[in-house]
């Protein structure tokens, strides 16, 4: 909860993120959550703050990342008791 809930008010899901000042929108182009919603704003209303491909990319690369470590924990046991 305390890393979800920053990352999705920072991420633009409850307003554009070119509302920011420019430091601000900097910081939030780090976040992957802004290509999540950015994606989701263009599929309903056919705009977005960062471009479709970029969105789709970023997305798609975190969820590789994520299943890559998530089959390394699997894989070595990551913090099994015995």
């Amino acid at each position: 909860m305390m890393l979800v809930t920053p990352l999705s008010f920072l991420g633009g899901s409850f307003y554009s993120i070119k509302m920011l000042p420019p430091f601000w929108q900097t910081v939030t182009l780090f976040n992957p959550v802004v290509y999540l919603i950015s994606g989701f704003r263009w599929s309903f209303y056919g705009i977005s703050d960062v471009g479709v491909e970029l969105s789709l990319g970023i997305t798609l690369t975190v969820l590789v990342v994520c299943m890559i470590l998530i089959a390394w924990i699997f894989r070595t046991g990551y913090r099994i008791k015995q």
